[in-house]
């Protein structure tokens, strides 16, 4: 029996028009739908009328940054391996970037299993497309340490000579922007919240202007958020 394949696809990253007619065909077509969370997904995929089964694939961090083993990597991988054809796809955007979507890859590579990408939507180059600023080099972090460690990301951060881009959540931005305005006060931010959905805002200006703007307006610190420094 010949394996299954794996297919990584890219979903929406807040508007729901934003999925290619290939990511639907595709997940419609496969075994199986891993999500991050399938609630979150099922929203996507009633959308679509896409009635194909899913299972949930995560990792669980510690309280200090560590991460435990992802679950069902085994049973995936044995399911490729037996012929299912299986989609991975996370909650928004493409699987693989600050997930644990590059371990089932690893995995799936490991075991002669083929792998196909069905590109889509990524919040990191949605807000490097409107940057205005050049992207020919840059350098991308994910999220920030959460205690540990976290001095010293941005202090490289500030160190680098080319524009570095990160995620950030709302509980954390405004105690980070703090700690890069005592580092760099005067390094320029782009910063992309809520990236295709209603409301929508992308913030421009120095570390201490951003900081103010979100200090001064409370309740705007809510969502996702895209980082790019330069």
């Amino acid at each position: 029996m010949d394996s299954g394949i794996l297919y990584i696809v890219a979903t929406p990253i807040g508007n729901l028009g934003d999925i290619t007619a290939r990511a639907i065909e595709t997940l419609q077509k496969v075994d199986l739908i891993v999500c991050e969370d399938t609630r979150t997904s099922r929203k996507l995929l009633d959308r679509y009328e896409i009635k194909t089964a899913t299972t949930s694939f995560y990792q669980i961090q510690k309280s200090n940054g560590a991460t435990k083993p992802v679950p069902k990597l085994d049973y995936l991988t044995a399911e490729l391996i037996g012929g299912k054809n299986i989609a991975l796809i996370t909650d928004a955007g493409t699987p693989g970037i600050s997930d644990p979507g590059n371990q089932l890859v690893a995995r799936a590579v490991e075991s002669s299993i083929v792998v196909i990408p069905i590109p889509g939507v990524s919040a990191l180059t949605t807000l490097a497309s409107v940057s205005g600023i050049d992207l020919t080099r840059f350098t991308f972090l994910g999220f920030p340490p959460h205690k540990k460690g976290r001095e010293t990301f941005f202090k490289e951060v500030v160190a680098q000579i080319y524009p570095i881009s990160y995620f950030e959540s709302p509980h954390r931005v405004v105690k980070n922007l703090e700690l890069l305005k005592s580092l760099a006060p005067e390094k320029r931010i782009i910063l992309g919240r809520e990236l295709t959905k209603m409301f929508e805002e992308i913030v421009r200006g120095t570390v201490e202007e951003v900081l103010s703007y979100f200090i001064e307006n409370p309740g705007k610190v809510k969502g996702e958020f895209v980082i790019i420094i330069h």
